[in-house]
């Protein structure tokens, strides 16, 4: 991921997380430096059911639904 993606990715992230102690935004920013890809298939995925109509919370829930397994593995690493 280019530098300027990064840092979009990042400002937009933290930008979603207001409310959410400091240190659990650290460590979620850690986990998307490390899985960039992950991340934005996940996104992709949510844009996608945006686009087809459904609310953005659900699509969110939703799509980390079917990824959770996948998101367990990313967290223990």
């Amino acid at each position: 991921m280019g530098i300027f993606q990064n840092f979009m990715l990042k400002q937009m992230l933290k930008s979603k997380m207001k409310g959410v102690p400091e240190a659990e935004q650290q460590k979620i920013m850690a986990l998307l430096e490390k899985n960039p890809d992950f991340f934005k298939k996940i996104g992709e995925e949510v844009e996608k059911r945006k686009k087809s109509g459904q609310d953005e919370m659900k699509a969110t829930m939703e799509v980390m639904r079917e990824h959770q397994s996948d998101f367990q593995k990313i967290m223990m690493q």
